[in-house]
Formats: structure tokens, sequence, C-alpha cells
């Protein structure tokens, strides 16, 4: 090889270096952070950026996307003095790349371990029973406490999310009788309650039962007061229209004598009835005075058409 040669490989090499050091595509939701001779020169966005060679240098490379980072389990003291194992998971966000460069070696390591510290402050507040149903504001006060402390560094925390909380398991098993106990206790109230409603609806059934029969035994009596009035009324109706009708024929012509005959039929009707019966009676004397009785009894028709 000759001397041509080998100069021609060494600018080749030097080209392929410079363009390396020059040319830096930047991908999308990605931010690079330049040094030029050791200090802060610039953030280059997503894109086709030129560097100075040996002069420019890419320190630092920050992904904007969503981050999720793992919060181990730990160990927790509540204020009963109970220990549980928590774990959670925490969302953040790169919003400043320079203070996420220079603000603090390593956000990750940090954020993570302030997590962990706050969560232990946070779980030794509540009691055990609290824990479970705590979770929401548990996570909403972490992550307004590490938003505090993030901000400082460009990074935004976004939530944060309890994975498990558990406790010891002869805690475990006496909350598993606690619960037992709680459900046999609802299902004895229940159990009472429906006893007693049904008690209630069978008496007042009963009640009603009672007010509608004697409702009924007052309205047949009504009706049946009703109707013997009904009927008296008319039995005496008919009496009078008879007794008006007698009246009005006895004053027709020949009405005196036509009573009179009747009135001598009955009485030898009557008489003769008397004769047949076996009883011991007590007559007047002139019982047997035919005419006499005849006469009486026109006198008597007379005197009421007076």
């Amino acid at each position: 090889m000759n001397e041509s040669a080998v100069v021609l490989l060494v600018l080749a090499v030097l080209v392929i270096i410079v363009i390396a050091k020059t040319a830096v595509v930047v991908p999308q939701q990605s931010a690079y952070v330049v040094e030029r001779l050791g200090r802060f020169h610039g953030i280059r966005s997503a894109g086709f950026h030129f560097l100075i060679p040996f002069f420019d240098v890419i320190r630092y490379r920050h992904s904007l996307k969503e981050i999720a980072v793992d919060i181990a389990a730990q160990v927790c003291i509540t204020r009963d003095n109970v220990t549980v194992g928590v774990d959670g998971i925490l969302y953040l966000k790169v919003l400043d790349p320079e203070r996420a460069s220079y603000g603090i070696s390593d956000f990750n390591f940090a954020i993570t371990q302030l997590a962990q510290t706050a969560l232990r402050s946070e779980i030794g507040k509540i009691d055990l029973d609290r824990t479970f149903e705590e979770r929401t504001r548990i996570n909403g006060a972490l992550v307004e406490e590490l938003d505090k402390a993030s901000e400082a560094w460009g990074i935004k925390v976004l939530r944060y999310e309890i994975k498990n909380i558990t406790p010891p398991h002869d805690v475990l098993a006496a909350m598993e009788k606690q619960m037992r106990a709680e459900r046999e206790k609802r299902a004895v109230i229940l159990t009472s309650e429906g006893q007693r409603d049904a008690a209630i609806n069978n008496a007042e059934g009963e009640k009603q039962q009672v007010i509608k029969a004697s409702e009924a035994s007052k309205q047949r009596q009504i009706n049946e007061a009703e109707g013997e009035a009904a009927a008296i009324m008319a039995v005496a109706t008919a009496t009078a229209e008879g007794i008006r009708l007698v009246a009005e024929t006895i004053r027709q012509p020949g009405g005196i004598e036509a009573t009179q005959l009747r009135v001598a039929e009955q009485y030898v009707e009557q008489f003769g009835n008397l004769a047949q019966k076996g009883t011991t009676l007590i007559l007047p004397a002139n019982v047997a005075d035919l005419a006499g009785m005849v006469a009486l009894a026109t006198k008597v028709f007379k005197t009421a058409e007076q």
C-alpha cells in the first residue's frame, strides 16, 4: 500500500468521525442535552441537528414519554402497630430536561426513595381496618407530596397507585373470622327483620279481616232492618188502602145493607165454630141476639162515617 492510499484511508476515517460527531438525529418524544466544552449549551428536540465536532457533546438523553416506576414492596407499620407489606407503581414525566439533568444525579432513584418514605408516613397515620378503604386518599396524598419535591428536578408526578396491601397471616385469619362473624350477624338481623315484618303483615291482615267482617255484619243488619221496615210499611199501606176502599164502598148506595149482611154471615159462621170446639167458654147472655149485634155493627159504621 502506497502513501497516497494510506492518506485517503485516514481522511475517510476522519470524515466518518466528523459526520458521526456532527450529524445527530433526535427521535420523537426525546430530548438531548448538549454541552459545549463541558458547559450546558442547549437542548435538542426531535429532528436532525448539527454539532461542532470535538466541542459539542450529547451529555444526557431523556425520554419525554410517561414513565412507570415500580415501587418495591416494603414493610409499613399502621397506627395500631400492625406491620403490612405495601407495594405500588408511580407514573411520572420529564418536563424540563435541563433541570432533570443538572438538578439531581438520578431522579428515578430519588423519587423511588421519596415515595417509599412518604408511603410509610401515610400508612402510619391510619389503622389497619382503614388501609383498604383509604387507598384513594393515600394515593392522592403521595402524588401531592412527591410533586412538590420533584418540581425542582423538572419532573411531574402524574399519579401513584397502591398495588397490594399484605397483612401478616395471623392478622388475615383474624380479619377473616371477623368478616365471617359480621356476615352471620347481618344474616341473623335480616332473618329477624323478615319474621317481624311477616308478623306485622299477618296482624294487619287479621285486623282488616275483622274490620271487613264487622262492616259486612253491620250492612247485613241494616239491610234486614230496611227490608223489615219496607215490609211493615207495605203491609200498613195495603191495610190502609183496604180500609179506605171498604169505607168508600160503604158510602155507596146499598153499602150499609151489604155490610149488615156480611156482618151477619160472619157472626153466624164464628158462632157455629164456637159450638164445635170442646173448650168451655163464658158467653154474654144476649150472644144469640143476631139482630142486636147487626144493629150495633151498623151503628159503629155510621159513627165512623161521621
